[in-house]
């Protein structure tokens, strides 16, 4: 059963201010990348600020709070899971944007905690249970909770 769609909108504002934490984090490096040419948007479907061609990093993106840092002109690309990556497994690529939008929504839930808990779970690797989530949540619409 899915919520009506008020009480989800509740539910995604209560998340956004329990998460304003990360969320300025996110917002400062933005900007910060915005000095050296990056750009910013509204993504609804994301729920995040998406800053555009942010000029730090090894390529790809990630999350803070509502904010979504990405390295290349648009977020909607294709990507590999970690596992695949990893070589533990073959899986569909998968769309970069659904990632992170998952991620998005783990911090909704975590907040503050978000950062220390992911960090606790491995961090970037295909070990962590936030990554396999994100990506199974890419690939099937569904499941991004660990």
């Amino acid at each position: 059963m899915s919520l009506p769609t008020p009480a989800l909108r509740i539910l995604q504002g209560l998340g956004a201010l329990w998460t304003a934490p990360n969320t300025l984090i996110g917002l400062v490096a933005g900007l910060a990348g915005m000095l050296a040419g990056a750009r910013a948007s509204w993504n609804q479907r994301d729920l995040a600020v998406v800053f555009r061609e942010w000029p730090w990093g090894p390529g790809g993106a990630i999350t803070l709070g509502n904010v979504i840092l990405h390295t290349g002109p648009v977020l909607d690309v294709p990507c590999r899971t970690y596992a695949h990556q990893a070589g533990e497994c073959t899986e569909p690529v998968i769309g970069l944007h659904d990632h992170e939008r998952a991620h998005v929504y783990q911090y909704l839930v975590l907040g503050p905690l978000y950062l220390p808990v992911y960090l606790l779970c491995g961090g970037v690797s295909a070990r962590n249970p936030f990554e396999r989530a994100a990506d199974v949540y890419a690939m099937t619409g569904r499941g991004w909770w660990p």
